[in-house]
Order: structure tokens, then sequence, then C-alpha cells
């Protein structure tokens, strides 16, 4: 039996997380300013990334979402290479638009460093706190589950956001301003999670009963280094 016929919903998650993933670097491109808050366009959808990630290591365990976190990796990768052939190809006289598409799609080398930095920092601790966090609590579920969601998204959704707005926009704005966008991107972030709790919670009990799996890592037996795909 194959992964897809054992693990008939891991494809739909995989396409989902990889999908807010290829969208996010274009979707940073715009500030966007809510009453007191300045944010990135991304912040309104990427910490669906997060819940992605958190059923990805919460039924499937670790060793399956480094698998898929490094697929989304290559996939961002991929887009940004995409993304950057077409800005350099000459085009025609009549298309004026070239620099509209360098400002939204146009991949500059430090944006492209920082939101695959963030990604891969911010991705794998999330995984790494809620492996830990369920086998401390014996996979128990209720209020137990919603603590481990929630913490392992307060820390991974802290070093995605430190670290992109940092490399990606270090010297482009007080140091202040700067860090105000941090926080105020890694509170909402975390804020999101808490809020949709009352839907991810029962869609990952119904996930576990619909794939029959329900993993705990062991320490002994998870090898937890992201490099080893």
């Amino acid at each position: 039996m194959n992964q897809e016929e054992r693990f008939p919903i891991l494809p739909f998650i995989t396409a989902f997380f990889v999908t807010v993933l290829v969208l996010t670097p274009s979707a940073s491109s715009k500030f966007i300013e809510l009453g007191p808050f300045t944010i990135v366009g991304s912040t309104l959808f990427f910490p669906i990334s997060y819940f992605f990630n958190d059923v990805l290591t919460e039924v499937y365990g670790f060793e399956k979402s480094r698998k898929i976190i490094w697929t989304g990796f290559a996939a961002q990768l991929f887009t940004a290479l995409i993304y950057v052939l077409i800005q350099y190809l000459p085009a025609p006289a009549f298309w004026t638009h070239q620099q509209a598409y360098d400002v939204i799609l146009g991949q500059a080398p430090r944006i492209v460093l920082a939101s695959l930095s963030a990604y891969f920092f911010g991705e794998f601790m999330n995984s790494f706190v809620l492996s830990k966090l369920k086998y401390f609590a014996q996979g128990k579920t209720g209020f137990h589950l919603a603590v481990r969601f929630v913490l392992s998204t307060f820390v991974g959704e802290f070093f995605d956001s430190a670290i992109f707005i940092s490399v990606a926009f270090w010297g482009t704005m007080e140091n202040a301003k700067l860090l105000q966008i941090i926080v105020t991107i890694w509170l909402l972030k975390t804020a999101y999670e808490i809020v949709t709790l009352p839907i991810s919670l029962p869609l990952v009990r119904w996930i576990k009963r619909r794939e029959g799996i329900d993993h705990i890592d062991q320490p002994k037996a998870t090898n937890y280094s992201p490099f080893k795909i």
C-alpha cells in the first residue's frame, strides 16, 4: 500500500501547505496598515502554514513533517528562481510594466534570503516544540493539544517574524519601527492560532480518526536533525 492509499488526506495537507508558502514572498512585498498595526500582506494568511505544520507533526510525527517542510522549501526556492528568470528576460517594446513586476514579483536576493531563512528556522522550531510537548504530555488531547498548538506557534512565529523582518528590512527604517513590526506580526500570528482553535482542534481529531494514526515521537527513536531527509 503506497502513502496516498494509506494516508489519503496527507497529499491535500501538503498541497495547501506548499500553496501558502509559494504565495508568501510576493504577498510580503506590500505593507498593510490596520489601525495602529503595520504588517506585511502575507501576515493575513501565512499563519495557516503553521496550522498545517501543527497537523503534520501532531498526526504523522516530526519525521513526516520534516519531509514536507523540505518540500515547501524547495517549492519556495523554485518559485523565486522562476520569478528571477522572468524578471531578467528581455521584454518587447510595447510592454511597459517592468517596474511594477520588479516591485511585486522581482526577487531581490535579500528578500529571498530572508524568506527562506525565516521559513526554515520557524517551521522546524514549530515542529520540534510540538513534537516534544506531545511526548511530554503522552499524547493527551483536549487542553494539552491546545497548549502545544499555541506554544509551538508562539516559538516558531517568533523565529519566523524576527528573522524575516530583520534580514529583509534592516537599515530601511528606524530600528524602533522595525522592532514594532516584528512584535506586531509575531503576536498577531500567534493570536491567529488561538482564534482558530475551535476549528483546528476538532479537525485534527477527525484527521486522526480518518487516517488511523496518532503518532508520538519517541526521543531515542526520532532524529530531530532538520537535515536528515
